[in-house]
């Protein structure tokens, strides 16, 4: 035994030599590892024992000669070459190779197997830094296991599971390390728990190290693809780019579908960070571009779909474009396409492909966009330098002109025909006819035959009637979304910019349009139009209205303003079709703009169209109505049909005028802010739908975010009512009818509105009004099933969540006029580069707001109002009080302990409040000093807070009820039990508050009198029924509770 200790001694030590000479430098490791081997392959020594095998001896001495790299915790470069090492040398054992080293397989398998199964163990080990070494050598020695390693699966299934067990460690570092063992695991089918434990755990997790190992182990599979691609959008920017970098190398152009493709490069070309551009630049050009489309962008925008995606398009081709992957010559020509398109005798002749046109004409705008642009880029070049180096940038800038000019049509008349025939060929060929006519832009219309071919061309546009089709029932319908020329906003917008380039001089492009107007709304006027004839002249005004330059060049041409507005705009708002509705209200919202002061008939129609029309009418309405708001100001809307509050102080106003929408003639008396504000509470808007399921509720929101974003700019509207209207959108943002695309457009409003000192304090008074209108069961709110009640609930508690953490986010000087923004009068200070508000805009002020709602409860509550107080009491724990607020540090302790004596039967609030206590005590400078009366009133008069703090509050905290101590034997929840009771404790569970409770005190002798009653009333029997323990509680109240109350009392 004495022999096989000396030979184990001398073994470790040889082995530690080794370990140690290796950890120098990663030259030493090939002879190392040749020793290394040597002692493990070579003949069993005569003083072993026969019971010990070759491989266990020197496993055991192997585990020990590392036990100080466990130990150390830091990651050195030494530990780390040790670790490498390590790894080389145990995935080498399992090589065979049986002429050299007879019986090595043997030993090395076993060596691997006794290493592995110690590595294990220490992978369970309290220690962090021993888990942490076990996991690091797990992962290299199984990334670097040769393919034809030889080991048993037994093993394999206990490494993999003690892995899946570190993937929920605490140490991201560890995590890391466990994933990365697992990698190598995941592509097998047999182990398709590792792949969903992966996309489990990337969901959770929060280390952004871990996040990115996750992504680069996941295979590719159309299961991990939404996840890869999720994953573009992570806020860290190693992930991001370590999505782009999967996707390029496991992801195939055609393995993707359209839409990914499309979703992948939007994201990657416009993230903020350069190298995540850059990567995904690397994955377009390398291998999109270059190995599936042959280095050919046409191919690469036929993946894309540019005709559905064409800003995806674009990008792409401006990309392509910067890095100079795209270079045009003279004999690629639009021309071409000229002399292609028409036959000998003159029809048009297309090819079948016609998404061949699509690309090649969008490459060919875009590339014909950029060249002027490095024209006047290498001009600028040749003006800044002299001598050769000026005379060739010169030259550089002239070739790129004259490429210019052999690209684009010799001639307007070219051009024209060109157009003209991509038109006539019908709607397969659309995107590629307003390609060409965004190409407009490029052309030359000085001369004023070209001018005049042009605008000719410019008419037939506007005079070309809407596309339609006959339903089954012989019915015309509409294409497009009925409101813009053409169909779509975008083939406006094409033409608009052709026609304001052709009619380039003042006044010329309203003159054309409103000569089109006046001849397109005779029929509309005279009354024998139809409903495609009143649409179309609509379509041709709105797009005047919406490119006019001013209202003075709309005046003295074909038709007058005014008579454009009653003849044609009004009469189209009380239209019987509803699409003609839709787009006439559009109209009078863009001529509204373009007045000095809206008309009254104006206005009034748009609130009348607002109140009374359906759905799709009351959402155009409502959009109209907050542009006018936001251009024009409210008060200004107001003034014009006769609601002029100069008389009287606005900033008096404290709440919303109720509406009723059945008396339409009485709404005219409401001002517009209230009349648009009622309408999130309105739910009958009609049945007819609406586009992409938009709502009324949505629009109002969207507006109401917008103008709380800009509310600097409008004094007119009263500050009280801004918690009221900031309420109603965190309501609408939480709320289940919200859809997705609708909820993120309000919460990017909402939370850009509130960067700003004197919004917080618009935010921290909306903030219990909040959560008044989102809890069921208290102030006249709906319940429902315990389900429905658990939801409503659980969005309350994430409302509270994300108002808090507006509050508590940082905020930094604004520079205003007169100097930084500020909610009160007095001075901010600035700390660390950040303002720090009066107690008013921070969590002081919200914490008195939250503890008065508390304290205006009485001990005696309905199961409804126990959770919301539970859940208000929470949000009080995370408010943090500085030190500079003592008057309300010192008003908070007095009002905290109404709170307790609130919340005395519940021993987990309790003992909250009290830790809450002991920290407002810590930062109180002065704890014994009581706050005066006069300081307390003047701070919640600040807050708009009303509470009662007379003498009779109490003046400690109360202690925390103690659990029931009873020598009967323990019954079941629900049965029925013998106590002492009084009638006051018999509270039904059903009654809901319907209003806030005043707050109010008993005398020291009245609590006596109450807790004795108490002790001394007559048995009744009481059933107890708890449905959820952690949120509702239980109403007993037992003898020890009563004696607690009477010390706390006395």
């Amino acid at each position: 035994m004495t022999r096989e200790m000396d030979a184990t001694e001398k073994l470790i030590q040889k082995i530690s030599k080794i370990l140690e000479e290796a950890k120098t430098s990663n030259a030493t490791h090939i002879r190392k590892l040749k020793d290394l081997s040597l002692l493990l392959f070579s003949k069993k020594s005569p003083n072993q024992s026969p019971q010990i095998s070759d491989s266990f001896q020197f496993a055991s001495a192997f585990c020990k000669s590392l036990t100080p790299l466990f130990l150390f915790q830091r990651r050195s470069a030494s530990a780390e070459r040790v670790v490498k090492f390590v790894s080389v040398f145990a995935a080498s054992t399992t090589a065979r190779d049986g002429k050299e080293n007879e019986g090595a397989g043997v030993a090395g398998d076993g060596f691997m197997e006794d290493f592995l199964r110690f590595l294990m163990s220490a992978s369970l080990a309290a220690n962090k830094s021993v888990r942490f070494r076990a996991c690091q050598i797990i992962s290299e020695i199984i990334l670097r296991l040769p393919d034809d390693a030889e080991v048993s699966n037994e093993l394999w299934d206990e490494v993999i599971e003690s892995m899946k067990l570190r993937v929920a460690d605490k140490v991201p570092a560890i995590r890391t390390f466990a994933v990365r063992a697992l990698s190598r695991f995941a592509n097998d089918t047999e182990n398709s728990d590792i792949l969903d434990l992966f996309l489990e755990v990337l969901a959770l997790e929060q280390n952004a190290e871990v996040r990115k190992t996750i992504v680069l182990a996941l295979p590719p599979s159309n299961a991990t693809s939404p996840a890869i691609i999720d994953c573009t959008l992570d806020m860290s920017e190693s992930v991001r780019k370590a999505a782009f970098c999967v996707l390029a190398n496991k992801f195939p152009l055609q393995s993707l579908s359209i839409k990914l493709r499309t979703v992948i490069l939007q994201r990657g070309l416009a993230d903020r960070s350069a190298a995540v551009a850059k990567e995904c630049l690397k994955l377009m050009r390398d291998e999109w571009l270059s190995k599936c489309c042959n280095d050919d962008p046409i191919e690469l925008l036929k993946y894309l779909d540019v005709e559905t995606y064409e800003v995806v398009g674009e990008s792409v081709m401006e990309a392509l474009l910067r890095d100079g992957l795209i270079k045009l010559h003279g004999d690629q020509s639009i021309r071409q396409y000229i002399l292609s398109t028409f036959g000998e005798n003159g029809g048009c002749i297309f090819s079948n492909d016609v998404s061949k046109h699509s690309e090649i004409y969008l490459k060919m705008r875009l590339s014909c966009l950029q060249t002027p642009l490095k024209a006047v880029a290498k001009g600028s070049d040749a003006a800044s330098t002299m001598g050769a180096e000026a005379a060739v940038y010169a030259a550089e800038a002239s070739d790129n002109n004259d490429l210019l000019e052999r690209i684009l049509p010799a001639t307007v008349s070219d051009y024209v025909v060109l157009v003209r025939a991509h038109i006539d060929a019908g709607p397969n060929y659309r995107f590629a006819s307003r390609q060409l006519l965004l190409l407009g832009a490029m052309l030359d219309f000085s001369d004023s035959t070209s001018r005049k071919v042009a605008s000719a061309f410019v008419q037939d546009l506007l005079h070309r009637p809407l596309d339609h089709e006959v339903d089954d029932e012989g019915n015309r319908v509409i294409i497009g979304d009925g409101i813009n020329l053409g169909g779509d906003r975008e083939w406006a917008g094409a033409v608009s910019s052709l026609a304001k380039k052709v009619h380039a001089a003042a006044g010329e492009f309203e003159k054309v349009f409103l000569a089109v107007v006046e001849e397109l709304a005779t029929p509309c006027r005279e009354r024998t139009a139809d409903f495609m004839q009143w649409m179309h002249s609509l379509a041709v005004t709105g797009l005047l209205l919406e490119n006019a330059k001013s209202f003075y060049w709309l005046q003295g041409k074909a038709i007058e303003p005014i008579e454009l507005l009653q003849s044609l705009l009004l009469p189209g708002a009380k239209h019987a079709h509803l699409d003609v509705q839709r787009v006439a209200i559009r109209c009078l919202g863009l001529f509204g703009l373009l007045e000095k002061k809206p008309s009254e008939e104006l206005l009034k129609q748009l609130r009348l169209s607002f109140a009374k029309g359906p759905a799709p009418v009351s959402i155009m309405a409502c959009k109209a109505l907050i542009d006018l708001v936001m251009w024009h100001g409210p008060q200004e809307v107001d003034r014009v049909i006769g609601l002029d509050h100069s008389s009287k102080f606005q900033g008096d106003k404290m709440a919303i005028d109720p509406v009723d929408f059945s008396k339409a003639d009485e709404n005219l008396n409401v001002e517009l802010l209230d009349l648009l504000y009622a309408g999130f509470d309105r739910n009958n808007w009609g049945d007819v739908e609406t586009e992409e399921n938009e709502t009324v509720q949505a629009a109002l929101g969207e507006g109401f975010a917008k103008i709380l974003l800009l509310s600097e700019n409008y004094p007119s509207i009263p500050a009280a009512l801004h918690p009221l209207h900031l309420a109603k959108l965190i309501k609408l943002y939480f709320s289940n009818e919200t859809k997705d695309l609708q909820r993120w457009t309000v919460l990017y409003l909402c939370s850009h509105s509130l960067l700003s000192s004197i919004r917080m304090k618009h935010l921290s008074k909306a903030f219990i009004l909040v959560m008044r209108s989102m809890w069921p069961g208290i102030y006249g709110n709906a319940g429902g099933s315990a389900v429905v009640v658990s939801n409503m609930r659980k969005r309350a508690v994430q409302a509270s969540r994300f108002m808090l953490q507006m509050m508590q986010a940082p905020l930094y000087p604004k520079p205003t006029e007169n100097g930084v923004e500020n909610c009160s009068t007095q001075p901010t200070e600035t700390v660390d580069g950040s303002l720090q508000p009066s107690f008013e805009c921070s969590d002081e002020g919200l914490g008195i707001r939250i503890a008065a709602e508390v304290a205006s409860f009485t001990t005696k509550k309905t199961l409804a109002e126990r959770s919301y107080v539970s859940a208000l009491c929470r949000i009080l724990d995370l408010l943090h009080f500085r030190v500079s607020e003592q008057g309300a540090i010192k008003l908070m302790r007095k009002v905290l302990n109404r709170v307790a004596e609130t919340v005395s039967t519940e021993k987990d609030l309790v003992k909250e409040l009290k830790q809450m206590a002991e920290r407002l005590k810590s930062v109180d400078k002065q704890p014994e000093e009581e706050l005066l009366e006069d300081q307390a009133k003047l701070i919640l008069g600040k807050l708009g807070v009303d509470i009662d703090l007379d003498a009779d509050s109490p003046a400690a905290m109360p202690q925390t009820p103690a659990p029931r101590q009873s020598t009967r034997p323990s019954r079941t929840r629900r049965q029925a039990r013998h106590e002492d009771s009084s009638d006051e404790e018999d509270s039904p569970t059903t009654v809901v508050q319907t209003a806030p409770r005043t707050i109010g005190s008993r005398s020291q002798r009245a609590s006596k009198t109450a807790a004795l009653t108490k002790m001394t009333a007559n048995v009744a029997v009481r059933i107890v029924e708890v449905d959820d323990e952690e949120e509702e509680g239980s109403e007993m109240t037992s003898e020890e509770d009563s004696d607690d109350s009477i010390h706390y009392a006395e």
